[in-house]
């Protein structure tokens, strides 16, 4: 599990001395993202994923929460409509759990990746008027320490908080 530090930056010089501070403190580019307006140029920085930049986590966990609790009443619509002899009710209800979870999934993160990150919605305006936000994922025991040198290198960097646990995927 890691901890998920925000900082809006001025601009891509600032951000570009700011990674390498970052990967200096050994944090890997793969644990660095950073996230610009549209279309702007964000040149050698490493740049945020769709699954950074949209709920497609977030839609997904909800469609499959959402389909297996309806695909679950459906089966058993299905078996109270029917009244089938099936030895194994259970098992149908439980098929048609696993579908509606499937299917809820994948149209849930199908829609998610059109629509902005929630969790970042705090810093749209932000990032609309020209700043960057750079997400930094790093272990709890190192938290302090990085937020320590950010403020202490790049005293422009505004901190934007921390979200207390990033799962290891994605």
């Amino acid at each position: 599990m890691r901890r998920r530090l925000y900082f809006l930056l001025p601009d891509t010089s600032v951000a570009q001395q700011l990674v390498n501070d970052l990967l200096l403190a050994r944090i890997e580019t793969r644990h660095i993202h950073v996230l610009g307006r549209r279309g702007r140029d964000l040149a050698n920085l490493p740049q945020a994923t769709v699954l950074q930049k949209t709920d497609v986590v977030h839609g997904a966990q909800r469609g499959a929460i959402l389909g297996a609790a309806l695909g679950a009443l459906a089966g058993a619509l299905f078996m109270i409509a029917f009244r089938s002899d099936l030895a194994l009710p259970l098992a149908t209800i439980l098929v048609w759990a696993l579908l509606g979870a499937f299917f809820g999934f994948w149209a849930s993160s199908l829609v998610g990746a059109a629509v902005p990150n929630s969790r970042l919605k705090r810093f749209q305006v932000w990032i609309e008027r020209g700043m960057l936000l750079l997400m930094v994922d790093v272990r709890p025991r190192d938290t302090r320490a990085i937020a320590e040198l950010v403020v202490r290198r790049h005293p422009e960097a505004v901190s934007g908080g921390m979200e207390p646990t990033i799962p290891a995927f994605p």
